[in-house]
């Protein structure tokens, strides 16, 4: 097994994921050479290209680095792709991201933080709980914070922060002192097959917890293990609950209470009630390091959310723009509830790209369900990812079974002419984890004007 101290110059396939990026900023951040390969262009890869990192976006073994240490890949990469097979081939380290973060985790302070939602918002919350009130930490996140435009941040305290990835079983490589599971709900299932093996994989993660170590679980995830385990959640009957909820100029004030302890009249000013109990974890695991209530809540006060979740584009009294990354059933229902109880007054448009054809085939029905909870629906064709496509599954399949004919198929292409056609949008929703981020902008542009 490689050795941190001896990795000198790396190179990530698949540099531009979320996960991947953050690990390259780590390696950036510590004095190491690295480059990096990925299909597309996007925001993300051109900021890695400001700080020093050279990325290219085609598949060439002519122009990748030959004297690096250690290849970094995603799962997510075919097996077929041609540098990975270069690579070995010709017998290099190469190590999956997961071993990567199991590594560098070895011998720190691990806040880990799983579930089959929930779990970006909740690590970003405690991240930033930790940054904003001076305790430090080092974090890993799954997603953008907007106090600071990153998914890394280094610090000299020996703790780190981290999204714990269910996807390809890769949260088992780490060892957390404090683990975190939101949701134990069937996903990934082109990996797991069944929603049982996902539950057993969440149960296995729990068991990964060091001795003495804290569990924090949403209340009713049954069969998580630990011999310090707290359950989380909104109203009475969970260890840690929010209570008193209440909106104010669209952001939440609650209490969190527990037998022991109590903090009052916090203020979160993000969307969706689902935020709240995400706070509501987060406001538990930095209690039990320590850090003082006040310090705690002026922390919350200041959290400007995560980049794609439940995302602000525009906020004005006659029009409302929201993006996030909702590409569950379960995330969806909790996006599209969360806005109807801020804005139920104004007419809901969500606009939803299906991720990966094996995904939108087992979950069609949920997905319609929770889209049927909107006024107005535009699905765009399935976004494949790494997958080929399967015979009869489309978005239309979908749309066919949300009642009333409020939901249609349109091509990415074509939503900025369907909203430049008309003037009565009021809040409007981009859902999905594809590239439907690259409408955001026109579309922003877009409703600004009317």
């Amino acid at each position: 097994m490689i050795e941190l101290k001896d990795i000198k110059r790396l190179y990530f396939i698949g540099i531009g994921g979320i996960g991947m990026s953050a690990l390259a900023r780590y390696f950036r951040f510590h004095g190491r050479e690295v480059s990096g390969y990925d299909r597309t262009e996007t925001p993300l890869t051109r900021q890695l290209s400001e700080e020093g990192i050279e990325i290219h976006y085609s598949e060439d073994v002519a122009v990748i680095p030959k004297d690096v240490d250690l290849v970094v890949y995603t799962p997510a990469v075919p097996a077929a792709h041609k540098e990975l097979v270069w690579y070995q081939q010709h017998s290099y380290t190469l190590m999956k991201r997961s071993e990567v973060l199991g590594l560098i985790t070895a011998s720190s302070f691990n806040i880990c933080v799983a579930g089959t939602h929930g779990k970006t918002t909740i690590t970003t919350m405690i991240a930033h709980i930790l940054r904003h009130s001076g305790y430090g930490c080092n974090a890993f996140l799954g997603g953008i914070a907007v106090n600071y435009n990153s998914n890394f941040w280094s610090d000299p305290r020996n703790v780190c922060v981290i999204e714990a990835d269910e996807y390809d079983r890769s949260f088992l490589k780490l060892s957390p002192d404090v683990a975190v599971v939101t949701a134990m709900d069937a996903d990934h299932l082109d990996i797991y097959g069944t929603a049982e093996a996902v539950r057993q994989a969440f149960i296995d993660f729990s068991g990964r917890l060091k001795p003495g170590g804290l569990l924090l679980s949403k209340k009713g995830l049954d069969g998580l293990g630990g011999d310090k385990h707290l359950t989380y959640g909104i109203g009475a009957g969970p260890d840690v609950f929010a209570t008193d909820v209440t909106i104010d100029q669209g952001d939440y004030l609650f209490s969190v209470k527990t037998a022991d302890w109590s903090l009052e009249r916090i203020a979160l000013p993000m969307g969706g009630r689902h935020n709240v109990e995400n706070a509501t974890a987060a406001i538990a695991v930095a209690h039990s390091l320590g850090i003082a209530g006040d310090k705690i809540v002026a922390a919350v006060a200041a959290f400007r959310g995560v980049k794609r979740r439940f995302e602000y584009v525009i906020k004005k009294p006659n029009r409302v723009f929201i993006d996030d990354y909702a590409h569950h059933p379960e995330e969806l229902r909790a996006l599209i509830s969360g806005a109807k109880e801020l804005f139920g007054k104004m007419k809901l448009t969500v606009i939803f790209q299906p991720h990966l054809f094996s995904r939108t085939r087992d979950f069609a029905d949920g997905f319609a369900a929770s889209l049927d909870l909107a006024d107005e629906v535009y699905l765009l064709p399935v976004y494949p990812a790494r997958e080929l496509p399967i015979e009869g599954v489309t978005s239309e399949m979908i749309a066919g079974k949300i009642p009333g004919g409020k939901a249609m198929v349109r091509d990415k292409a074509e939503m900025p002419e369907v909203i430049k056609g008309r003037h009565d949008w009021e809040v409007v929703i981009t859902a999905g984890a594809g590239d439907i981020d690259t409408l955001v902008e026109p579309i922003r542009q877009l409703l600004d004007t009317k």
